[in-house]
């Protein structure tokens, strides 16, 4: 078979492979950047709507949400560590091989679809082993049940997505999100604010949101005949096809899946301190995370540009795109860490106010919590995105697997244990513990980081 590719994404190789390295980061990543903390800034404004119902319902969702991520970790694991090899085989010129992994992907994706779709008639039985205060299940087993229906949509949308990294379409990732989050919001506005619907009817907005990208997803991987467009002809489920891109997803889909697993047990924890205190800490990492999700947008698109150099056997290049992604990552950590810490006291009363009125305890708490997330999140997990990125790039996901476990099992769940069982701190602790995790983690990543640049300059024959 001889595949092709379009003028576009020829021009973007050229570009991505011998571009000014500053100049391809911020082309790609920024409009992912953007997207990421859009995408972020309205899921707090549907925290808020969920908020205006009541402080148990926020509290609900931000639970719930940690268990469906758990089972999008599959999804998106897939997509990450699936597309990083596309995207290399893109770099090498291997035209023919990008559109085979493209289309055989996407038939793995239908096959995990449906084992999603079975978990519905166990959604009960789901959500009380996993440790769901009982309060949760209550109003939120209808929600979890329409969340597992995104979720499926998403999927396949987290693929298209990022196949759509992988060739340099940045721009029109950031268009076709911004539609699919207005939608989402006004549709979610209409039932909270003028049906007074329940939780459950967030989950049906995002359905609906989600259907509209799964749509324009089929319609632009359907079109033309170029090595970025699906092809029935073309899935193949031979060793060359599917064997690397398995070996480089199966770790992504374990680390996600321990580290939503990890969040849930310390939100499972956190009831201890009762539910102001988990729904606290969800809102605690949606303020936290417009630095976090911002830095992702650059850790995602810099994956792409690493892997796209180490498959044009240019390692240097690679690493030069590490070093300043880490320089880039870190000046985004402090400049949020400022305004957000400015700001505390006005966000905080918006996500204190709910139809009940306004909860001075609960404001109080989001903040005792804020201020440590705060101080151990942006900056030390800017400087992660960034090794994460390193890793990803050069197809080190057992490293980021192992990282990720460390952040949640090893620094976080013992700590946040040993603070209950052997200290009389409150609610502050769950806050403590997200930071001491968080600058760990940074720390460890740091120290495998150093030993695996001297390797990959060892391995390449590049100055020490």
């Amino acid at each position: 078979m001889d595949t092709t590719l379009s003028d576009k994404d020829k021009k973007f190789r050229e570009f991505a492979l011998n571009g000014n390295m500053w100049r391809v980061i911020l082309q790609v990543c920024i409009p992912l950047a953007i997207f990421q903390l859009v995408n972020h800034i309205f899921n707090i404004l549907d925290t808020m709507m969920a908020s205006h119902i009541s402080a148990t319902a926020v509290s609900a969702v931000a639970y719930l949400s940690q268990l469906q991520n758990m089972i999008a970790a599959i999804g998106t694991g897939l997509a990450v560590g699936s597309t990083l090899k596309i995207s290399e085989c893109y770099g090498a010129g291997d035209y023919d091989l990008v559109k085979k992994r493209l289309s055989t992907l996407i038939a793995i994706c239908v096959g995990v679809s449906a084992l999603v779709l079975m978990l519905i008639p166990f959604t009960p039985f789901l959500l009380k082993i996993s440790g769901t205060p009982s309060e949760f299940i209550e109003i939120g087993t209808k929600y979890f049940i329409v969340t597992l229906i995104a979720t499926v949509m998403s999927i396949f949308n987290n693929v298209y997505i990022a196949i759509e990294r992988a060739r340099g379409n940045s721009k029109r990732i950031l268009r076709l999100n911004m539609f699919v989050i207005m939608l989402k919001l006004s549709i979610t506005g209409v039932f909270i604010y003028g049906l007074n619907a329940d939780i459950t009817m967030i989950a049906v907005a995002t359905v609906f949101a989600q259907l509209f990208l799964f749509i324009m997803a089929i319609r632009n991987l359907s079109r033309g005949n170029d090595a970025f467009t699906f092809s029935l002809k073309s899935i193949t489920f031979t060793e060359r096809v599917v064997k690397p891109m398995l070996t480089l997803s199966f770790p992504v889909m374990v680390e996600r899946l321990a580290f939503a697993m990890g969040k849930t047990v310390v939100n499972a924890m956190s009831k201890n301190y009762g539910p102001v205190t988990v729904g606290a800490l969800g809102i605690s990492n949606n303020i936290n995370g417009t630095a976090t999700q911002l830095e992702t947008g650059f850790q995602d698109g810099g994956a792409s540009i690493i892997s796209q150099n180490l498959g044009a056997c240019r390692p240097d290049r690679a690493l030069d795109a590490f070093k300043k992604l880490l320089i880039i990552e870190s000046l985004i950590g402090l400049i949020c860490y400022i305004i957000l810490n400015v700001f505390i006291d006005q966000i905080s009363f918006v996500f204190a106010n709910s139809s009940q009125g306004f909860n001075y305890e609960f404001q109080q708490t989001i903040i005792k919590v804020f201020r440590y997330d705060a101080f151990g999140g942006c900056i030390p997990l800017g400087i992660n995105c960034a090794i994460m990125a390193l890793f990803f790039g050069f197809g080190k996901t057992k490293l980021t697997l192992l990282i990720n476990f460390c952040r949640v099992f090893i620094f976080r769940i013992p700590l946040l244990w040993a603070l209950q069982n052997f200290t009389i701190l409150g609610s502050e602790s769950v806050g403590i513990v997200m930071a001491a995790s968080n600058i760990l983690t940074a720390v460890f990543s740091s120290i495998i980081a150093f030993f695996v640049i001297r390797q990959i300059k060892k391995e390449w024959n590049l100055k020490l």
